[in-house]
């Protein structure tokens, strides 16, 4: 797990300076993921992003959750840095951490824990950090998860297994075994390139 949090901090060394002006084309359901969530907008919440890369998220969720409390979580230092200026203007509300997600206990039980574009990247760990999501959040809790979920072609497979993620249909299944399934849609990239997926599901 060291070796591999390793890997992904060096990773984004360079990969955090034009992570915003490249990942807008790809990452789909980032902006869905926000807008599904089962809470009205003035509500008393607390929110973790696990791997919240440059802030993009944690910006979004603030605007959209003005009372909220939310609290950023990464491995890359450089990352954090962006996402320290991209969460400025949202005063103490947002909190950022540089630490692997479930190596110490979190000082409150978030009512969401968001996973975006993270679960893929975390291999073989990603079922523990499933497990440890459930047992942090709050009761009534949401995870919410807005990854890649496959595809049909080997090269693009053999492509994004060089970039660290994983990307063969593994998360649904185990997503929907572990959380009440509130909304789990695949949606097609690219005409049909690769698909990505966007769930959002109860705490059990």
């Amino acid at each position: 797990m060291k070796e591999q949090n390793q890997t992904i901090a060096t990773y984004y060394q360079f990969q955090s300076g034009i992570y915003d002006l490249t990942r807008w084309s790809f990452l789909f359901g980032r902006k869905r993921i926000v807008r599904e969530l089962p809470f009205q907008r003035e509500a008393l919440i607390t929110i973790l992003e696990v791997g919240c890369g440059t802030g993009y998220n944690l910006a979004q969720l603030a605007r959209h959750y003005p009372n909220a409390r939310l609290q950023g979580m990464d491995l890359s230092a450089d990352m954090l840095q962006i996402a320290k200026r991209n969460t400025r203007r949202f005063g103490n509300r947002v909190e950022l951490i540089q630490a692997p997600y479930g190596q110490s206990p979190l000082s409150y039980r978030p009512d969401v824990i968001l996973f975006s574009y993270a679960l893929t990247m975390i291999n073989p760990q990603w079922k523990d950090l499933l497990d440890r999501a459930g047992e942090d959040l709050a009761d009534g809790g949401i995870i919410a998860v807005a990854d890649f979920h496959d595809s049909r072609h080997d090269w693009f497979r053999n492509h994004m297994g060089n970039h660290h993620v994983r990307i063969d249909g593994h998360l649904l299944p185990i997503l929907s075994d572990r959380f009440k399934p509130l909304l789990a849609e695949v949606k097609p990239a690219y005409f049909g390139v690769w698909d990505y997926l966007v769930f959002v599901g109860a705490r059990g």
